[in-house]
């Protein structure tokens, strides 16, 4: 950690760099507690706000920028903490939510499902997030270990929804 990082991030640290503002979720991750779950929830509301305006295939490229500008955003706010996968980092939980949420159908009680299952596994981490999580600490890792979460959400939901059926 170098002498002039915060040990936690505050408003002063998010502001300093646009990529710890988008790492930090636009101030999501500040939270003083659960800020995975604060970053989720900024996900959901933010997801709400911009579906509208765009097609499917539109918001698959514009995740898929995120993603890849994610590892970005992630190792430089990383260095800048002394920890690649700190706490208050929760655009690894935005981005990949994001993808679950456009394929999650759209009432209230299948995105609350969607929400309720990723953090779940996003705290869990059942493999291979759990590898991507303990060996791979840079901003490709903690980005797969989300992504690795946001798949098996959709795989519980698309067996939900067989079922439901």
């Amino acid at each position: 950690m170098t002498d002039t990082a915060p040990h936690r991030p505050n408003l002063r640290f998010l502001l300093a760099h646009p990529a710890h503002f988008l790492a930090l979720g636009c101030g999501s991750g500040l939270a003083p507690k659960a800020p995975g779950t604060f970053g989720t929830l900024f996900a959901w509301g933010s997801f709400l706000l911009f579906r509208p305006y765009f097609g499917d295939f539109q918001l698959l490229i514009l995740f898929a920028a995120a993603y890849l500008g994610g590892i970005w955003l992630i190792d430089v706010t990383g260095r800048a903490l002394g920890d690649p996968d700190h706490g208050s980092i929760v655009w690894d939980e935005i981005v990949p939510f994001w993808l679950v949420l456009l394929l999650t159908p759209e009432s209230f009680a299948w995105q609350l499902a969607a929400f309720l299952l990723f953090r779940l596994f996003d705290i869990t981490k059942p493999q291979p997030a759990r590898y991507f999580d303990e060996r791979v600490k840079n901003g490709f890792g903690v980005m797969a270990d989300d992504l690795v979460a946001a798949g098996y959400t959709l795989l519980v939901l698309a067996l939900l929804k067989i079922t439901l059926a």
